[in-house]
């Protein structure tokens, strides 16, 4: 039974996310031309963040069919898929927090406006029309082009300072660059160049922004003309991207995307979380493991996994693996992974609610708002992803931790890695019974 709605549900998300396919009138965004699409664009933008697995956002879809074809023409509307994970760093641009989510991206694409209209194709299409009109008042009263992202002059944000950007030269590269273990943005520029002129404010913004997480470098390749010939600069700007950790010819590569300062700098964000090593799955042995995983991280994930006379040492480290398997897809999330025995932290399992599920058990817990979620599925891969994509983005019941507060954690033994063993029975000595006499009192009863 399992077996069938695993696939019965397989084919379900299938089908949700063709809800939005080629056929119809809404146009599918994504991380990746989101800019050109959108933010470049002087139409009207109406855009939907959602999910696949969302209700609302199922009900929702055939209205929004309905007015992206009302507004053929008119207004542009989009959808972009929040659980597709690289659409993840432009739901938190925009601040998306529950689906579907809908802006209305107008005369400022920098400033988009949340719709909390109907959802019904008309209320849709009205908040449109209203959005063209407003535009095209602006536009009247001498407000000119409607402002876009891909411009060079951005508002919102940190102002660039130019002293963020490194002076690189062909002495100190090495030092700075090739012998750091940090990401590396380098800008190899010409002073008389006109694109590099222009790109100056932005990449000063980057160097701001990203300042003690990226290094943002430049280097003038007119003068120091080692550096650019050693990495075949041909044209100017010419943007090279240094990897995270050690430096060889493998871990370069040449930055092609847009050359505007939030373009780069999420660029820059999604190299950085790539670089990331996946976390540790610990054994909640003391207090110093618990408040290193759980105090300061966005979630902790507290497993706790069967007892090994229950479980052995194989079942054991099976689950352990699905646990770092999982630990690896969300790694960007920064989270704390962490699993105890079954009873061995029986205050801390009693917090969370998770002493009448049985075992394996997960929990994923808020420390800071001291709030848990419970996985109710299986302690699989599939039941675990699906657990922790609703925790991800918000979803899901969660309960307040009982007594309000995490409990102090039982210090403990770490695990050997090996198969538990019975406790030996004790032999029993029987040199010192008298039998004759034992048989005398049965006699005389």
């Amino acid at each position: 039974m399992r077996s069938f709605y695993c696939v019965f549900l397989s084919c379900f998300v299938t089908l949700a996310r063709a809800l939005y396919g080629p056929q119809t009138d809404v146009v599918q965004l994504t991380a990746n031309n989101f800019r050109s699409m959108v933010m470049d664009s002087d139409s009207v933008w109406l855009v939907e963040f959602f999910a696949p697995w969302c209700g609302h956002c199922k009900a929702l879809a055939p209205e929004w069919m309905k007015a992206a074809s009302a507004l053929k023409g008119a207004v542009k509307i989009g959808a972009v898929d929040m659980d597709d994970q690289q659409n993840q760093p432009l739901g938190g641009q925009y601040g998306i927090r529950g689906f579907p989510t809908i802006k209305v991206f107008g005369a400022n694409k920098n400033s988009p406006s949340d719709y909390n209209g109907p959802r019904t194709a008309q209320g849709i299409v009205d908040s449109a029309l209203n959005a063209v009109k407003s535009m095209t008042s602006q536009r009247l009263s001498g407000g000119g082009k409607s402002s876009s992202g891909g411009g060079r002059k951005q508002g919102g944000g940190k102002t660039g300072d130019k002293k963020d950007v490194i002076e690189l030269t062909d002495s100190n590269f090495e030092e700075e660059v090739l012998n750091s273990k940090d990401l590396v943005l380098v800008e190899f520029f010409a002073p008389w160049c006109g694109h590099c002129q222009r790109l100056a404010p932005e990449w000063a913004k980057v160097a701001t922004e990203l300042k003690g997480k990226v290094k943002v470098g430049a280097v003038d390749a007119t003068v120091h003309t080692v550096m650019a010939s050693r990495y075949q600069v041909q044209g100017y700007p010419t943007i090279k991207v240094f990897a995270a950790g050690v430096k060889d010819s493998h871990s370069i590569e040449n930055y092609e995307g847009p050359r505007s300062a939030s373009d780069i700098i999420q660029f820059a964000l999604d190299k950085l979380a790539d670089s990331i090593e996946p976390p540790e799955v610990l054994e909640l042995v003391n207090n110093e493991v618990f408040k290193s995983n759980c105090e300061g991280k966005p979630i902790c994930v507290v497993s706790v996994l069967p007892h090994i006379l229950d479980s052995g040492a194989s079942g054991r480290n099976n689950y352990l693996n699905i646990l770092k398997s999982m630990g690896e897809k969300y790694k960007k999330k920064m989270w704390g992974w962490i699993w105890t025995e079954a009873g061995a932290q029986m205050k801390l399992e009693d917090a969370l609610g998770m002493g009448g599920f049985g075992y394996p058990a997960m929990a994923a817990v808020n420390a800071r708002k001291m709030k848990y979620a419970t996985l109710k599925g299986p302690f699989d891969n599939t039941g675990i992803d699906e657990f922790l994509r609703t925790v991800s983005v918000g979803r899901g019941s969660t309960s307040p931790v009982v007594g309000g507060n995490l409990p102090s954690v039982e210090e403990t033994a770490p695990w050997d890695g090996k198969d538990g063993e019975l406790p030996e029975e004790e032999d029993i000595d029987l040199s010192d019974v008298d039998l004759d006499e034992d048989q005398d009192q049965k006699d005389e009863l």
